[in-house]
């Protein structure tokens, strides 16, 4: 374990906020200072940013400049996806300058599967508190100025848990989806390193559904959020059902408004770029 330090200047499409608060993830907490830490991986690491620039500081495993490389896709050029989505129509031009610093992370592709089943029909202090707990009982301690922080538990650290341990720390109908999906990963009825080598994304959406809690809509999250890295998802909750509506299809009614409806508008205006139209789109929706 060490402690670095990483300074960066002129960073575009890069906003701390608009990253962490968009809904992708689960375990960034802002400071007073406005600076956020968050833990990827065995690695704790706490970014505090200045207009365009950066001070990212870290302890842990990973060489600093590589994983922030990686985990804030920094070898994605956003700024030609903006100008690209700008243009097809205003909705997304204003929702992109609402969320113009939003980079979709590349999470751990296990840890993301778990966070997202805990993360059905629940609400995201609750989900963080969750998430919390099962670090903290079954991840690794990783202590920096004298604060306790913890990794995700791995496949093998959550199989020791019951059903029953599960429920003590209140994921409720989740617990037994949480330990089937950890047992038949860890006895690779679904192998995520195959999922990763598949290149149809339809093919990897049907592998994780045979997970115990992913449905429809955790499969996409999952899909986009991960190392899976598939931007033409578009995971569809309450606010993406409601923008959508209100923006292309404006039904009087939104509860019949349906999700094939949805998906093919999606898939016409934005192809290959629909998730990360979603997450303008969902964020810019969610807090207007």
């Amino acid at each position: 374990m060490k402690e670095q330090e990483l300074k960066l200047k002129n960073v575009k499409s890069f906003n701390l906020k608009d990253i962490f608060e968009c809904g992708q993830c689960f375990r960034w907490n802002e400071n007073k200072d406005s600076s956020y830490t968050g833990i990827v991986k065995n690695n704790v690491i706490k970014i505090h940013q200045n207009n365009n620039n950066l001070i990212v500081k870290s302890y842990g495993e990973d060489n600093i400049e590589e994983l922030f490389d990686f985990y804030f896709d920094m070898n994605t050029d956003y700024e030609k996806i903006k100008i690209k989505l700008s243009q097809i129509d205003s909705y997304m031009l204003e929702s992109i300058k609402y969320g113009e610093g939003i980079r979709i992370l590349n999470q751990d592709l296990w840890e993301t599967i778990m966070s997202f089943i805990i993360s059905a029909n629940n609400n995201i202090p609750r989900i963080k508190g969750i998430i919390e707990k099962l670090s903290r009982t079954y991840g690794n301690e990783i202590i920096w100025n004298n604060e306790k922080y913890y990794s995700f538990p791995t496949v093998n650290q959550l199989s020791k848990a019951t059903v029953e341990d599960f429920r003590k720390l209140g994921l409720g109908f989740r617990d037994i989806r949480i330990y089937e999906t950890t047992k038949m990963i860890l006895e690779k009825q679904i192998d995520l390193e195959k999922l990763h080598q598949e290149k149809d994304t339809n093919i990897v959406r049907e592998e994780l559904l045979k997970l115990s809690g992913v449905g429809p809509k955790v499969a996409d999250c999952i899909l986009l959020f991960s190392t899976l890295k598939r931007f033409d998802v578009f995971p569809i909750d309450v606010w993406v059902r409601r923008v959508m509506n209100e923006l292309y299809i404006k039904n009087t009614d939104e509860t019949k408004v349906s999700k094939k409806q949805i998906l093919e508008i999606a898939q016409e205006k934005f192809g290959n770029l629909s998730g990360i139209a979603q997450q303008y789109l969902f964020y810019w929706r969610k807090n207007i």
